[in-house]
Order: structure tokens, then C-alpha cells, then sequence
């Protein structure tokens, strides 16, 4: 008797029948998506921005910014602004005139400071030519050693009790004077004033005295600087002043020359 042969069991993958294809992969169940958990409404990020400290502020269009934005949107939508390309050829033409100032400052430079040295060399010359007038003005002054006469303006002043510049010290009674500041100044040898040269000079002053009728003179003695006088001009104490005119004309002509 024949013993047929036991076919072998696969465990594995099921058998294939000889020439036939493979069998196709069975799909695979599709995997649910994980459920996220539900977040309630009071646990949810605000997406609304809080205003600042001046957000309350803003609605008032303290500072138009608004109106700026909307005025630059407006102009955008119309079409007024320009593109790249012409803000380009702007900057490029604004440009040219900048870099010609550029090369005409050296000229610029030059030019002023020509013109400032002309306006100093004119104000030299101005005042030299003011100077040498003024010393021509008083060229021949009435010094000390003149015989001549002169005639000028004489006024009073109120003397001391006190001290002039020579340093003496002087009363509204004394036979004294004061000369012009210009002849003082015009022999003075020192800083020190009461060692000016006309300190102790006398000269005699003559003038005609309406009220006496005829003429009046006044020796008086040089003690003082008289700062508004002219060069002809003398400043007396008020005795010697109303020897000569009354004390409510202030001021009179009158002649005078030195003594010594």
C-alpha cells in the first residue's frame, strides 16, 4: 500500500499558488486624530491689544498722526506718490546744485575774505583820516610860554571843600581854575596827575562886566582838569566867576593868557 506524501504547513504567510501573483497588501484602518482638549472661553489669549496710557488720547488727534496716515493713504490710492525710479531721479537732480556749491566754496571763501580786508583798510584809513584832523584841530594850543591872548568860554564849578588833580586842596573861595582836559593832557609827563606841569600855573582872565560897565580881570592859579572844556575854555571857582559875570549866566565869553 502507497503512502502519500503530507504537504508542509507554512506557518507564516499564506501559500501561493504556483504561477500566480503575489496577493495585494490589505490597507491598513486609518488612525483617528488625536481630540484636543476643549479649551473654555475664559482660559482663551485675549487677541485684542489693550491701549496704553495714551491710546485714550489718540482719538483726539493731538498730534495728526491720524490725518498724516490717512492724507499718505489717500495720496497712495490717487497715485501721487511717486515711484522709486523718480524719487531716485530727485535726490539725483537736488543733488547738482549741492555739489556745485562744493566746488565754488573755495571761490566764496576767497571773496569774503577779500571783502573783510577791504572793509578793515577802509575803516583804517577812516580813522586815521579822523585822527589827523583831530590834531590838526588842535595843533596850536595854548600852552604855557604864549604871550598871546586867547578868548574862549569860562563856566564855574563847585571845587571842594576837596582835592583837584593837582592835589591841592581847594574851596569854592579860592582864586583857582581848571583847564581843558586837552592842554593837560598835552604836557602831562606822568600817571600820576599831581605831577602834571600846569599844576601851580597862573594866568590872568579879563572880560567886560555888564553890571560894572567896564572890563573885569581875575588871576587864578591852575589846580584842576576840566574833562568838557575846549582848549580855549577855563573853569573857575564860583568867587572868581561872579568877578567877572553873574552867577545866573553860567556861562560867558572871556579872554585870559598865561602869566608866566
Amino acid at each position: 500500500m502507497e503512502r502519500k506524501p503530507v504537504p508542509v504547513q507554512n506557518s507564516g504567510a499564506p501559500a501561493m499558488a504556483t504561477g500566480t501573483s503575489p496577493a495585494q497588501p490589505q490597507p491598513q484602518p486609518p488612525v483617528p486624530a488625536p481630540i484636543a482638549p476643549e479649551v473654555l472661553e475664559w482660559e482663551q489669549p485675549s487677541t485684542t491689544k489693550k491701549g496704553g496710557l495714551f491710546s485714550k488720547f489718540s482719538k483726539f488727534n493731538l498730534f495728526g498722526a491720524s490725518a498724516s496716515t490717512k492724507s499718505t493713504d489717500a495720496s497712495i490710492e490717487e497715485g501721487r506718490v511717486q515711484p522709486l525710479s523718480e524719487e531716485k531721479e530727485i535726490s539725483q537732480s537736488t543733488a547738482a546744485p549741492a555739489r556745485l556749491f562744493g566746488r565754488n566754496r573755495k571761490k566764496v571763501l576767497i571773496i569774503g575774505g577779500v571783502a573783510l580786508l577791504l572793509l578793515i583798510l577802509i575803516l583804517g584809513l577812516g580813522l586815521g583820516l579822523g585822527l589827523k584832523k583831530k590834531s590838526k584841530k588842535y595843533q596850536n594850543l595854548p600852552l604855557p610860554g604864549s604871550s598871546s591872548i586867547q578868548t574862549g568860554d569860562l563856566t564855574y564849578y563847585s571845587p571842594g571843600p576837596g582835592y583837584g588833580a593837582c592835589g591841592f586842596e581847594n574851596t569854592s573861595h579860592d582864586s583857582i581854575c581848571a583847564v581843558s582836559h586837552i592842554i593837560w593832557d598835552a604836557v602831562s609827563t606822568s600817571s600820576n596827575p599831581n605831577h602834571n606841569p600846569l599844576c601851580g600855573k597862573m594866568l590872568r582872565i579879563t572880560r567886560f562886566n555888564e553890571a560894572l560897565g567896564r572890563n573885569s580881570s581875575v588871576d587864578v592859579e591852575v589846580v584842576d582838569r576840566c574833562t568838557g572844556c575846549e582848549p580855549n575854555d577855563i573853569d573857575l571857582s564860583l568867587d572868581m566867576f561872579t568877578a567877572l559875570a553873574d552867577e545866573g549866566q553860567g556861562r560867558v565869553l572871556g579872554s585870559w593868557a598865561w602869566l608866566d
